[in-house]
């Protein structure tokens, strides 16, 4: 059980708690289902009362989780799910706060208050849905589209390059990043508990398929014949290998990180590198961020945890240092301060 100021539960509550009422309306075969799933599962174990829990959104199909989870929620507007859920948590210090958004509502029109909350270290977890399109309207590209993608928006191609989602959090000094795709309820339950944990913005990054409009996006990561060679699991303390059989692992190589073969060219195991063995080092994250095929495999699972002053907690400092100075303690003393007169 996680314990901090948010109070615990005093009953285990279970995944049938989180369920809503509501009809869940994404498309049969999106991977937002895989989300949810993982969201009921891991609620229960992090331990908060019931009413402990919120979910604020923006726009977008991921925007629709308030309805789907039966927590307090809030479904804000477009791009503005973070400022909304910094006025959530500032107000009430006592909530576990969670956002759900896109790579659309997060990193386009929400762009500029993604990055501000990131840096901003608010002790707020947001999980965001990766499937480089626009879904809910209907198929445009978005910032996290490949380039050269057929869309709506770029019948010839797109000519943008996309955000590398690892590297623009690492860049705004995040604190807590991590990876995992929708296809592995198991590690995205057990990411989601470790972000929970953490003290500060956790952003998970989830590489979520769109079935209707850009499906098997994230196939040369996911197709059954390549993913052990694709996929490399972060586990902590323990070496990053790879492969069917494990065979294969991640070493530095002056200041490049390259895939080996233990038992090949002089390679041995304690050449591979151990995950966190550079717990604070954003440079040494963000290498780990950009890796991906054909060269190496795509990192998942916590990538980055890194412990720093948070802003809520440093706001509750400054607003008690002025309690204790002021010589307004409650409404009535503000009432009667500064100059006074009666009427008779």
């Amino acid at each position: 059980m996680i314990t901090n100021r948010i109070t615990s539960s005093e009953k285990q509550l279970t995944k049938e708690d989180f369920i809503s009422d509501q009809m869940v309306k994404w498309c049969p075969g999106c991977g937002a289902h895989a989300i949810l799933k993982a969201v009921e599962n891991v609620f229960p174990e992090i331990g908060y009362k019931k009413e402990n829990f919120m979910f604020v959104s923006g726009i977008g199909c991921s925007s629709r989780f308030p309805y789907y989870v039966d927590t307090y929620g809030i479904h804000g507007i477009h791009g503005r799910a973070a400022a909304i859920a910094t006025g959530v948590k500032l107000s009430n210090p006592g909530l576990s706060v969670w956002i759900a958004t896109g790579d659309g509502d997060s990193m386009a029109i929400g762009g500029n208050h993604f990055i501000h909350i990131i840096r901003r270290n608010l002790d707020v977890n947001i999980i965001l849905f990766n499937n480089q399109i626009y879904g809910l309207t209907k198929g445009q590209y978005s910032p996290t589209t490949p380039i050269g993608s057929i869309t709506k928006t770029s019948p010839h191609g797109t000519v943008e390059h996309p955000f590398v989602t690892a590297g623009l959090v690492m860049g705004a000094q995040g604190t807590f990043f991590a990876r995992v795709i929708d296809t592995n309820i198991k590690m995205m339950t057990e990411v989601m508990f470790e972000a929970a944990k953490h003290d500060g913005t956790s952003v998970i990054e989830i590489l979520q398929n769109c079935i209707i409009f850009a499906d098997k996006t994230h196939a040369d990561i996911t197709d059954k014949e390549i993913r052990d060679d694709h996929q490399l699991h972060l586990k902590h303390g323990e070496p990053m290998l790879y492969g069917k059989n494990k065979e294969k692992g991640i070493q530095l190589k002056g200041t490049k990180l390259q895939g080996v073969v233990v038992g090949l060219n002089g390679v041995e195991m304690e050449d591979i590198l151990i995950h966190d063995q550079y717990e604070k080092n954003p440079g040494f994250h963000r290498m780990l961020g950009k890796m991906g095929p054909p060269d190496l495999p795509v990192a998942l699972g916590v990538i980055r945890s890194a412990e720093f002053s948070t802003y809520d907690d440093m706001v509750e400092v400054q607003i008690e240092s002025a309690r204790e100075q002021s010589n307004i303690k409650c409404a009535d003393d503000l009432l009667n301060s500064g100059e006074t007169f009666e009427i008779k």
